[in-house]
């Protein structure tokens, strides 16, 4: 069975494509003959070493997956051989043809969605989702505003977002990523390399300012979110690269909050409820992600360079 190992923490070459012999299920794990596995860049930052949990050496990097169950422990329930299921879960280890995990890490995948839709699901809109719903506390009628929404985790939260009737304004970075937004129903695409461009925000909203803002860059953007938030509102930070100085006394006067967010901190009952959604929502169209490429497992490499390049919209697959 072939699978992508690393070695040692470093750069996309620690990637090296491996032979790894086959083991038993136990009495609760579930196996999956992989048909297509989900990049994200988190997997970038767990194969540098920059990330704040990291694996034991040597180890098989992915979150996401989708294929069919081969087998099952003797204790699993609810899943069966035969069924089509994808993938989540911290450091399961879905870079490989074959994969032996929990039977908390499955999830159904509805028939008429692919194994490449499948894994493109996820850490997406699993984060999007906890992000949206759970730590933003996003209602119908609300404004959400997406501060880099081209990328996967905005792409999904803006499919979240209409599905449940709010109003939603994103940006992007290229004129790309304005039409893809655009395509994805958004009220207003803004161009965040646009001077002033928040200024937009005013007329859009009325004057109020959105009611939740998920954040996928707070390093340079958390400053700018709380000066448009609207009172009582929520700014969601869901990515984040480096240190940023902001004057408190900006949300003392709007009552805002500032929440932090991890999708795999998210409560045993409120992942069901998370991936219950997302069920319903691939298997009547609304959920639907964007795919940018498939590429071969081997050249995992390339794909964790191209996940990390700007303005590369929509989601890289591997294929086994």
């Amino acid at each position: 069975m072939r699978a992508i190992q690393v070695r040692q923490f470093g750069g996309p070459d620690v990637l090296q494509i491996a032979e790894k012999t086959g083991v038993s299920v136990s009495d609760v794990q579930i196996k999956i003959e992989v048909h297509a596995i989900g990049v994200n860049p988190v997997d970038t930052y767990i194969r540098a070493g920059s990330y704040p949990l990291k694996p034991d050496l040597p180890y098989t990097p992915g979150n996401d997956a989708a294929g069919i169950i081969t087998a099952i422990g003797k204790d699993v329930v609810h899943h069966k051989v035969g069924d089509r299921v994808y993938l989540f879960g911290q450091n399961i280890g879905t870079y490989a043809e074959e994969i032996i995990c929990s039977q908390s890490n499955v999830y159904p995948l509805p028939d008429n969605v692919s194994f490449a839709t499948g894994a493109a699901v996820g850490v997406p809109y699993t984060t999007a989702y906890y992000g949206l719903i759970y730590r933003g506390q996003a209602k119908p009628g609300d404004t959400v505003f997406i501060h880099g929404a081209s990328g996967a985790v905005g792409q999904a939260a803006i499919q979240i977002a209409n599905s449940y009737g709010m109003h939603v304004i994103g940006t992007a970075g290229t004129s790309d990523g304005i039409k893809l937004l655009q395509g994805q129903g958004v009220v207003a695409a803004l161009n965040h390399h646009e001077a002033n461009y928040l200024s937009a925000l005013d007329e859009l909203t009325c004057g109020v300012g959105p009611n939740v803002i998920l954040e996928m860059l707070a390093n340079l953007n958390l400053d700018k979110d709380l000066k448009v938030i609207a009172k009582d509102g929520r700014i969601v930070i869901i990515g984040n690269r480096g240190s940023i100085e902001i004057n408190p006394r900006d949300t003392m006067g709007k009552n805002a909050s500032i929440v932090g967010m991890a999708a795999f901190n998210a409560s045993k009952e409120e992942m069901y409820q998370i991936h219950s959604g997302i069920y319903a929502g691939l298997a009547d169209g609304r959920y639907a992600p964007v795919i940018r490429c498939e590429i071969p497992l081997s050249d995992a490499a390339k794909a964790h360079e191209m996940v990390m390049q700007p303005g590369g919209n929509g989601k890289i697959i591997l294929l086994p």
